[in-house]
């Protein structure tokens, strides 16, 4: 890569995600006011299971195969169909278990007989974004952020669309198949993805038949870094999974209305939280770059390189999470009234907000310890890092304190994760000297 080849890198994706994230708000705007609040408390308190799912779908593929593209020690089609083949294998893996246990996560769980025909729309989908995941990390290997970028763009295209001329229709039909064609949705954009990736997919190149059969070598080498990396991607995910199950119950017990939960709990993941993480795609630009960009480097043992690297990262990232921050909290109720037609949500934001600074350095940090082959240890402070929150989550959410009992844990989990992934970036460098 040429010496501004990173800085170029970035402003790519960074375009290209404004561009997508001013269409995902639009999309979001619209649904939002399509289905109501009704249709966002349903469709939020299953959004921590898709979140589980489309971890366990995409399997850390992006960030393993960059890596093992980018280290250049195997050819580029074995690692595609190595992977596509593990892919297949799990997929029909967890949407079996999806299909067997969707009625006791939606009536026991969930505590919300509807959410079993949002559950098994979710499964379908999986397949899609699978496939998409390995494409996207085959691009992100050989440095080419275009496609991705390009892919983005078009699925929000596709989204808005839908939206707009479907999403009315079904409604009319019932609450339950608008939310249900939401999640479906997910199906129609992974296939424009599909189609646009094609497109800049090398034409010349020929197929083997033995680049066909999976490789022992290489599928050891991908599980090597996606299944630590999946596994952190997985803690943090059961706890967002359990999340609004604790919720739930103990609130209950604490002898609030299931109205309320739903209502607050919404207000806080889809309006607060969304809000907070709007710039979120700024960090995800820089972390798409970083792995491979880090990966290469350490692979050739360039250690100032890589430190660099991670200055930088950094740098960007703290910059983009102390403007956003400030910006969000001080004008938080003229951001929520126009975006959702609302200021729930606006007290959770006043109380987030400073700590986000802290947030928005949390994925370049971890980013890193995976490309340095420390996902091991990532995973671990991820796993206590859940069991600190949901542990004080509980407790909390018994004092009637209501939502503020997540928010509370929220930011001790952020704290203590940066914290910690930070404590253990010093120490790699420091055996270095």
């Amino acid at each position: 890569m040429r010496k501004d080849g990173f800085k170029m890198s970035i402003f790519i994706l960074l375009l290209g995600g404004f561009i997508v994230k001013i269409f995902g708000f639009v999309v979001k705007i619209l649904y939002t006011r399509i289905i109501g609040t009704e249709g966002i408390s349903l469709y939020t308190i299953v959004t921590p299971t898709y979140s589980l799912l489309i971890t366990l779908a995409s399997f850390a593929l992006p960030i393993s195969i960059s890596k093992l593209i980018s280290e250049n020690t195997h050819s580029s089609q074995k690692i595609i169909f190595s992977t596509a083949t593990l892919m297949i294998l799990l997929n029909t893996l967890f949407i079996l278990i999806i299909f067997l246990l969707a009625p006791w996560i939606s009536n026991v769980l969930l505590k919300e007989p509807k959410t079993y025909f949002l559950l098994i729309a979710m499964a379908t989908t999986l397949p899609f974004i699978s496939l998409t995941s390995i494409l996207k990390g085959y691009f992100l290997g050989k440095m080419q952020v275009l496609p991705n970028t390009v892919s983005n763009i078009f699925e929000q295209i596709v989204r808005i669309i839908f939206i707009i001329f479907i999403l009315p229709l079904l409604m009319q039909k019932s609450l339950l198949w608008a939310v249900i064609s939401l999640i479906l949705l997910n199906i129609l954009s992974e296939l424009t993805s599909l189609l646009v990736f094609t497109i800049f997919l090398p034409k010349k190149k020929i197929i083997k038949k033995e680049e066909l059969i999976p490789n022992k070598s290489i599928l050891k080498d991908v599980l090597q870094t996606s299944i630590p990396s999946v596994s952190s991607r997985f803690i943090g995910n059961i706890g967002f999974f359990f999340e609004p199950i604790i919720l739930t119950h103990l609130l209950l017990l604490s002898g609030y209305s299931n109205t309320y939960i739903l209502r607050e709990y919404a207000a806080y993941n889809a309006y607060a939280l969304g809000l907070l993480t709007m710039p979120s795609f700024f960090i995800a630009a820089i972390c798409q770059i970083l792995i491979p960009e880090i990966s290469k480097f350490q692979a050739q043992n360039k250690i100032l390189m890589v430190k660099r690297r991670l200055k930088q990262a950094l740098k960007y990232s703290f910059l983009i999470g102390f403007t956003s921050s400030i910006i969000i909290l001080v004008f938080r109720n003229f951001f929520l009234q126009v975006l959702y037609k609302t200021t729930l949500g606006s007290e959770y934001i006043f109380i987030l907000a400073p700590f986000f600074v802290l947030f928005y350095l949390e994925a370049p940090l971890i980013s890193t310890l995976q490309a340095l082959g420390k996902a091991k240890e990532s995973m671990k402070i991820t796993f206590y890092g859940e069991l600190i929150k949901l542990g004080i989550l509980a407790f909390l959410s018994i004092c009637k304190i209501g939502l503020f009992s997540l928010v509370i844990s929220e930011i001790i989990n952020i704290i203590y994760v940066v914290f910690y992934n930070l404590k253990i970036v010093k120490n790699h460098f420091a055996n270095y000297y």
